[in-house]
């Protein structure tokens, strides 16, 4: 069997290594002239890391990397509102975003995975063909859609349903790590529609997040406004002074699909399933349905009954994650200023319910290697 794959970020490199090792031959096309991840750190809960104990990549990806004992969340008194934020007994580790997408790139070359640069995908067509700029097209058994927010291989097939801007974002940093740093525990706190997350992600390196509203004009400058975030959150000044210039603002937004799924075409990934990083699952579930879409799909007799039944066992997991994510986006940056400590009381009185908490990170909570629906 032969699979073609638009886009080598993480979803697509995941899912050609997944195939590789099932026995599949398989080629990805990068746009770019290199394989390259832009970022600073990511987070990688239980199911993330799963996938990458399946495909042979987890030693790599966390190597030097910070296992959490918990996530905490602070208000903008700094009152501690959670502690062990969604853990409920799952594994979780910060990294960095291009250790990460790197030990994605080897394992698929360990498993045979073809990768080809500067080729530039327009489209798909249901009976599995791939549309390529200079008028080529190739056909597959597979054909997979891992090509972003803005996906040609999704539009070219009628499958958006709709994109929408979130109106808010987040500019991502990596400072110096000192030795009074928090360690195995990532902090966030929250003031108004700001929050910052300090997040140990290497021996080296601190992961700063910064998010705010897409109209909070100080919020959005990069180089960051230094001053105006250490305002907001005095506490983390040490922090704050250490950024420099090696990031962006970037504004979120949510992709929502009619289906994920057309003939011989899946689509994986931004391209399917954008959303906000409020959870720390945006890269998680990517990797999560792209491993089990290779699970499905090997040995199939029908590819196209193959990936509905796909669909069928995923998208209840994405969609529920991508709906929190939201939520949580909209609790921590649309919030009216003057019921901020409502919002603090709400938030506490989330950690008392193990059982929200763990419907709220019901992705972190599946057994990707179940491909029976059933979770763990």
């Amino acid at each position: 069997m032969y699979a073609e794959i638009a886009g080598g970020g993480i979803a697509g490199l995941t899912t050609a290594a997944a195939l590789a090792r099932k026995g599949w031959s398989v080629r990805v096309h990068e746009r770019s002239e290199e394989l390259r991840e832009i970022g600073a750190g990511i987070f990688m809960w239980e199911n993330a890391l799963r996938v990458l104990e399946a495909i042979g990549a987890y030693d790599e990806a966390i190597d030097g990397g910070e296992k959490n004992e918990y996530w905490e969340i602070r208000d903008e008194r700094e009152r501690l509102l959670q502690s062990g934020w969604m853990m409920q007994g799952t594994r979780l580790y910060t990294i960095l975003r291009s250790q990460l997408h790197r030990s994605l790139a080897n394992a698929a070359l360990r498993a045979g995975v073809e990768i080809v640069t500067s080729s530039r995908v327009t489209g798909a067509t249901p009976d599995g063909e791939l549309l390529f700029e200079d008028g080529r097209r190739t056909k597959a058994d597979l054909i997979v859609g891992a090509d972003g927010v803005n996906s040609a291989v999704r539009n070219s097939l009628g499958l958006t349903k709709r994109v929408t801007d979130l109106r808010d974002g987040c500019g991502r940093y990596l400072i110096n790590r000192l030795p009074s740093d928090a360690a195995g525990r990532s902090l966030e706190y929250w003031n108004g529609g700001r929050r910052v997350g300090v997040v140990p992600a290497s021996k080296d390196t601190v992961y700063l997040y910064i998010c705010c509203p897409a109209n909070d004009i100080a919020g959005k400058l990069s180089p960051p406004d230094k001053a105006s975030w250490t305002k907001s959150f005095p506490a983390l000044s040490s922090y704050i002074e250490r950024l420099t210039d090696n990031g962006r603002w970037a504004g979120f937004s949510d992709v929502a699909c009619r289906k994920w799924h057309v003939g011989r075409v899946a689509i994986i990934g931004d391209a399917a399933h954008a959303m906000s990083p409020n959870l720390g699952q945006g890269a998680g579930v990517s990797m999560q349905t792209g491993f089990v879409l290779a699970q499905v799909v090997s040995g199939a007799v029908d590819v196209p009954l193959a990936l509905q039944r796909w669909e069928k066992l995923q998208r209840p997991v994405v969609d529920a994650t991508q709906k929190f994510s939201r939520l949580y986006g909209r609790v921590g940056t649309r919030w009216p200023r003057a019921f901020l400590d409502v919002r603090s009381a709400l938030v506490w009185g989330l950690g008392k319910s193990a059982s929200l908490q763990r419907r709220i990170n019901v992705a972190a909570h599946s057994d990707v290697t179940d491909t029976s629906g059933k979770r763990s």
